[in-house]
């Protein structure tokens, strides 16, 4: 499966269960970490999870599984390690409070509104 495959199945699990602010970065140009960064936030503690259990479920269906999961039931921030692609889902609040996008503004944003609804 190639990256932007399981990037457009990302950004879309997340939009299915009403994830706010999807945003995927580019990052393989300046980091070993990873190639991209999605990340998103939900409502709720409840929502977070959702947010991050659809994803793990709808990318499991296409046969990619994380390599390392971290954040549980009650975390503000869960972390989705695909390799080549993390999933950050954050709570509102610690989506503020950390700011990826800054820390990461050299990335290049991806366009997106193909795969999420307006």
């Amino acid at each position: 499966m190639t990256q932007q495959e399981m990037l457009e199945i990302a950004v879309k699990a997340l939009d299915s269960k009403k994830a706010e602010d999807i945003q995927v970065i580019k990052i393989g140009d300046l980091s070993i970490i990873a190639d991209y960064f999605v990340i998103a936030d939900g409502t709720s503690s409840t929502q977070t999870r959702a947010l991050a259990d659809e994803v793990e479920f709808k990318l499991g269906e296409a046969g990619e599984k994380p390599r390392q999961v971290q954040g549980n039931n009650g975390s503000n921030w869960i972390i989705l390690d695909y390799s080549d692609i993390v999933v950050h889902v954050f709570s509102k609040d610690m989506r503020e409070f950390y700011n990826l996008e800054r820390l990461w503004r050299d990335g290049e944003q991806v366009d997106i509104s193909k795969w999420v609804r307006d």
